[in-house]
């Protein structure tokens, strides 16, 4: 029996894939837990279909990313912190202090857990913080942390 899976089910393929199976797998296992559709003429087209919206869904989203990936890298973010001597400042800059400067300054919302900060910044300088905006996409946003006057 002809089936298109529609999760990825072990030893057998995964979500979309168009197999083969025997008849009491497919009707005792498979359609009844809702891993499955039987591959009729129509079900395939239909599926076909839902595939490309999705894969057009997805490339939008990619276009998306890459757009405000490029208006990203083009903006100078300047966080204005309280140092003391040998310019270390008192507390650090956190993802969190960021993605607040970056909404407050430039007005883009930016999930805090998106800024890729491996340990947060404890000195003045200037960085570059990569943004994973999407799964393909990283965007480097550059970060001045400058005394506060």
């Amino acid at each position: 029996m002809k089936i298109i899976l529609l999760e990825d089910v072990v030893d057998l393929g995964r979500t979309g894939d168009l197999v083969n199976v025997k008849d009491g797998y497919a009707r005792n296992y498979l359609l009844p837990r809702k891993l499955a559709i039987a591959a009729t003429p129509k079900s395939v087209k239909a599926f076909e279909h839902q595939k490309r919206l999705a894969e057009a869904k997805i490339r939008k989203r990619k276009s998306e990313a890459q757009s405000q990936s490029e208006r990203i890298e083009s903006i100078s973010l300047t966080i204005p912190q309280k140092a003391g001597e040998e310019d270390k400042l008192f507390g650090s800059v956190t993802s969190m202090t960021i993605a607040e400067c970056l909404k407050e300054q430039e007005g883009i919302i930016i999930d805090r857990r998106k800024i890729e900060l491996p340990e947060p910044i404890k000195k003045l300088g200037v960085y570059n913080i990569p943004v994973k905006i999407h799964p393909d996409v990283t965007a480097n946003l550059r970060v001045w942390v400058v005394k506060e006057e």
